[in-house]
């Protein structure tokens, strides 16, 4: 029989995420024995403390072991942590080396949502890719450089590492490890019973673009100021550049820099972004929200809104505008 950990770090993290990882590859287990198989994992919910108090102690987990007591498990989910990450990582240096260790003896990896900053704390991400929730991408970068983070990603599966993006969106990646370490039929079982849209592979359609700001370069940061000023426009990069007295390539490599985006993908993601706002509110058609950011060719637009959303806009109006005419 394998052996599963479900890590329970100490701190204020979150709940749902360790709950949930345990009922489902329980509920597995037990679709294993109605079929006539033998249970697959032993599951184990582990930590450092004898109890863990979540939401200022409405509620408390009381593992069924301590990590020390565990010499070799096969996988390991790491639950998301609160967004106060520094301290969350600070706070669990025992269990980022334990499973550092861990890996390195042979156990797989999957951290969820933000469980990736502890994951990426062991240095086991490193030149790896890895996504986490969208909202935290940019705490991430400046915490994890040496990591390639995807945050468009809903799942990443790399040399026995998992990662997935935000929120409730652990589900998708937990059918996910079902499929890995069980079988298609047990996940889709899984899927309906829970009620989880199988196959999910993106967080786009999510996203809520902010604009990296985090940084100090204040010639960048008043060029984005400009750029999100300028919605209606067609901006030139070049124009910009010159009007911050720039030359163009020395802009972009500082622009990338700061933001992670070129000086054109930040200016397609602002467009993008206040255009999903529209449709999300308004009645405007598609023309009409395409002019009202600086589009005038259709095709162009549309390829632009599904390269950041991973959808159309239609498809998008029709999905967060319940008002929508048909």
């Amino acid at each position: 029989m394998k052996h599963l950990t479900i890590v329970v770090p100490d701190g204020q993290n979150n709940l749902s995420s360790i709950v949930g990882a345990y009922k489902i590859f329980t509920r597995a287990n037990a679709y294993w024995l109605n079929t006539g198989k033998k249970e697959l994992f032993k599951i184990q919910l582990a930590g450092i403390s004898k109890e863990v108090d979540f939401y200022e102690g409405l509620f408390t987990v009381k593992p069924h072991t301590t990590i020390a007591s565990i010499k070799k498990t096969d996988l390991i989910i790491i639950p998301s942590l609160n967004h106060n990450y520094e301290d969350a990582v600070k706070g669990n240096k025992l269990v980022i080396d334990w499973i550092e260790n861990q890996y390195k003896a042979g156990a797989e990896v999957a951290s969820i949502c933000t469980g990736a900053f502890m994951l990426a704390s062991t240095g086991l991400l490193d030149g790896k890719n890895c996504s986490t929730h969208w909202a935290a991408a940019d705490n991430f970068r400046l915490m994890f450089p040496r990591v390639n983070l995807h945050a468009d990603q809903l799942i990443t599966d790399e040399n026995g590492i998992y990662t997935n993006g935000g929120a409730y969106s652990f589900l998708n990646l937990m059918i996910y490890l079902i499929e890995k370490y069980y079988d298609r039929q047990t996940a889709i079982f899984c899927s309906k019973v829970f009620q989880i849209e199988i196959d999910r592979q993106s967080q786009s359609a999510f996203t809520i673009f902010t604009g990296q700001k985090k940084h100090d370069d204040e010639m960048i940061k008043n060029a984005q100021a400009y750029i999100e000023s300028k919605l209606d426009e067609k901006i030139s990069i070049e124009h910009l550049s010159s009007h911050f007295s720039v030359g163009r390539r020395n802009f972009d490599r500082r622009f990338i820099k700061a933001t992670g985006n070129t000086p054109i993908e930040y200016a397609q993601r602002v467009k993008i972004e206040s255009a999903k706002k529209s449709f999300e509110t308004s009645r405007k058609t598609i023309s009409e929200v395409m002019y009202g950011v600086g589009y005038s060719d259709v095709k162009a637009f549309r390829e632009v809104f599904r390269k950041i959303t991973g959808l159309s806009p239609l498809e998008y109006k029709r999905k967060y505008n319940k008002d929508m005419q048909y």
